[in-house]
């Protein structure tokens, strides 16, 4: 059975009548709060004719089928390889064997340990011949079992699956092969057999540090160090799972190192350094290696660690840093860059998935920055980044805006799929802005205590009190990023008040000139005499629903609409002003030398698979419907396809632009 580390995050309180009473009102706010943004989308729409009350439903359409492509696309990523898959890749490759049988002629190099936890046969079979490099010779009761049948029974031995293209073995033959060989286990209970009792152990990983190092005269083993940790493991299975372990096992037998240890009938020994993996977290790893489950209550905590977690020595070093012990959230972090280190896929994308499990509102600025680090996640990033854009009212609303960085703040403000009105986007904007301000004048007071009589601290900050010129060069990069032709109610007082303080240097377009209520619409839909005034609308659901039951009341004939818009509006204009991605560049034979140069390019094989895996996407359902929306973007919905092949490719983002130019040549 799979264990999975369940992390319960419920915190008991104590219910209070107020308490009660104050969850009650948040509700109603909350339903009060999206009731009026619908009456504020249809007091907009109130003076338009279901003609422009259908192209702007349309728009919200188009944006609805872009927004399906590009989570798709934010959650591609590459699948980590299961046991059965490194397994079946063990056996095609040989690594590390050290038994060879041989059945009518033909030689089999496999894994003593596999085969001798997966089958009573070879068990016994085995056990008769010990010793490494042994070569057994096989003579089966049932005659008619050729080779490739041969074959493929030990590759069913080594993943528990009948390949679905080997026709060699059927259901009738399995269960005469089991009368003779014996029925195996699931695969799972062998591997979690072979991990739990170190049966045909033939390596161990020993967790140590420089401080475990002591003099050869000490009493300590031949490696000169007195090991703190050392697990019994196979090499087979560590070679199988992880290119790191592969490639150090067979830089030892290269080396000789093997032979000596094989002589003295050791195991061979793994040495890794605490200081890079943390022997806590050792049962963590190979629970990983064994069974594909990422298990953190299996961290190694106590005295029993030496000067690991929960020990007296990390209580002193705790205690004299001021750090807290980690967080489960900071172990998944810290796992993952294990995984990634040791090139054992398995644990890195379990512990992404951890991490996203237990993401908050509280714990999103952690995440974020994490992310964005080089040793961080660019998966994780990219989920964390939805989560911000779908809760972006609660996060407004609370504490948590002030711990965002600007560049966070920018890349959500340029999506189309920000959950919240241009208002509450103006005012988050503003309230991030002053507290960036205010954070400013702190750091620069002459005050040398905090919160003293005249420091900024203790005496607080007022708002007049703020530079409107220095809040101005603060968002310099945000407000151009608020949609302020979309700002509703479009009188409201604040945005009059940032006009005033000279924060929005380019007032609305319904607040220039005249014929404004025309000015309005078009900064809100395609098509008409002033068409550069439109800026596309997010897709904020609350207008999105309005407006679709809106046009659903209209008495107009479905196939009459159809027409009329089609004949009016011009598909898959670019946007003018809040465009997120730009146009694809002109590249000429130079501008994809210096792309090719900058990233790592696909060989041919990889490339064809990636314009094969396009053109399958591209036939997908949900891509059909974006294309077939009169007002999508052709160019938009390539991109988010193009990026979701590269990512599940595991390369960067920027060959989408060299798939793009693989297409055009």
């Amino acid at each position: 059975m799979h264990l999975f580390f369940s992390h319960s995050r419920e915190r008991k309180k104590r219910a209070t009548g107020f308490a009660t009473l104050r969850k009650k009102f948040i509700r109603r706010r909350r339903s009060s709060k999206a009731c009026d943004h619908g009456r504020i989308i249809r007091e907009l729409v109130s003076s338009w004719n279901p003609l422009e009350a259908g192209a702007l439903l349309e728009e919200y359409e188009a944006l609805a089928a872009l927004k399906d492509l590009h989570v798709q696309a934010e959650l591609a990523r590459p699948p980590a390889a299961t046991f059965k898959q490194d397994l079946s890749t063990l056996y095609d490759y040989k690594y590390c064997t050290d038994v060879d049988l041989v059945y009518r002629g033909a030689c089999f190099p496999v894994h003593r340990a596999l085969l001798s936890a997966r089958c009573p046969y070879f068990r016994d079979l085995l056990a008769g011949c010990p010793g490494y490099g042994a070569r057994i010779c096989l003579e089966l009761r049932s005659h008619n079992i050729e080779v490739p049948m041969f074959s493929a029974l030990l590759r069913y031995l080594y993943t528990g699956d009948v390949c679905s293209h080997d026709g060699s073995l059927d259901a009738a033959l399995l269960r005469r092969l089991g009368e003779e060989f014996g029925n195996p286990n699931p695969l799972e209970h062998d591997l979690r057999y072979l991990l739990e009792t170190g049966n045909y152990a033939d390596a161990a990983l020993v967790f140590t540090s420089d401080s475990d190092y002591q003099r050869p005269d000490s009493g300590s083993s031949e490696y000169g160090f007195r090991p703190k940790l050392e697990l019994a493991c196979h090499k087979a299975i560590l070679s199988a799972r992880s290119p790191f372990f592969r490639n150090l096992i067979q830089r030892r037998t290269r080396s000789g190192e093997d032979h000596t240890e094989r002589a003295l009938h050791i195991p061979t020994r793994i040495v890794l350094d605490e200081s890079v993996i943390p022997k806590r977290y050792a049962h963590v790893l190979l629970h990983a290696v064994y069974l594909d489950t990422v298990d953190l209550s299996l961290i190694l905590r106590g005295t029993g660690c030496g000067n690991g977690a929960g020990s007296l020595g990390e209580v002193q070093a705790l205690t004299h840093t001021g750090r807290m012990r980690p967080s489960p959230l900071e172990e998944a972090m810290e796992l993952y860059q294990i995984g990634r280190f040791l090139e054992l896929d398995i644990l890195s994308q379990g512990c992404e998935d951890l991490i996203l499990e237990w993401l908050t509102l509280e714990s999103l600025p952690t995440v974020l920055k994490w992310g964005s680090q080089p040793h961080g996640s660019a998966w994780v990033h990219r989920q964390a980044l939805h989560y911000l854009r779908e809760e972006f009212q609660p996060v407004a609303s609370s504490p948590i805006l002030h711990q965002l960085d600007q560049t966070h703040l920018v890349e959500v403000l340029q999506s189309h799929f920000l959950q919240a009105s241009e208002l509450e986007v103006l005012q988050a904007v503003l309230k991030w802005g002053e507290q960036e301000l205010v954070r400013r004048m702190e750091d620069r007071e002459p005050n040398l205590l905090s919160h003293t009589v005249h420091s900024v601290a203790r005496k607080g900050v007022k708002k007049r009190d703020l530079s409107d010129i220095e809040l101005r060069e603060i968002l310099s990069e945000l407000l151009p990023l608020v949609r302020m032709d979309h700002v509703l109610p479009p009188n409201n007082e604040i945005l009059a008040q940032a006009i005033r303080r000279g924060l929005v240097s380019t007032p609305p377009s319904h607040m220039i000139g005249d014929e404004r209520e025309n000015l309005r619409i078009n900064a809100w839909i395609r098509g008409g005499k002033k068409n550069g005034l439109f800026v596309r609308p997010r897709l904020f659901m609350p207008y999105y629903e309005e407006i679709k039951g809106l046009v659903e009341e209209q008495m107009v004939q479905e196939q009459e609409l159809i027409r009329l818009r089609r004949a009016r509006y011009i598909p898959d204009i670019p946007d003018t002003l809040y465009m997120v991605d730009e146009k694809p560049r002109v590249m000429g034979a130079a501008g994809v030398d210096v792309l090719a140069a900058a990233l790592p390019v696909p060989d041919s094989a990889t490339m064809s698979a990636m314009l094969k895996r396009e053109q399958k996407l591209r036939q997908s359902p949900s891509c059909q419907r974006a294309i077939s929306l009169p007002l999508s973007s052709r160019h938009e919905i390539n991109r988010q396809l193009r990026l979701r092949v590269v990512r599940e490719f595991n390369l960067p983002d920027a060959v989408a632009d060299l798939l793009e130019v693989r297409l055009k040549n």
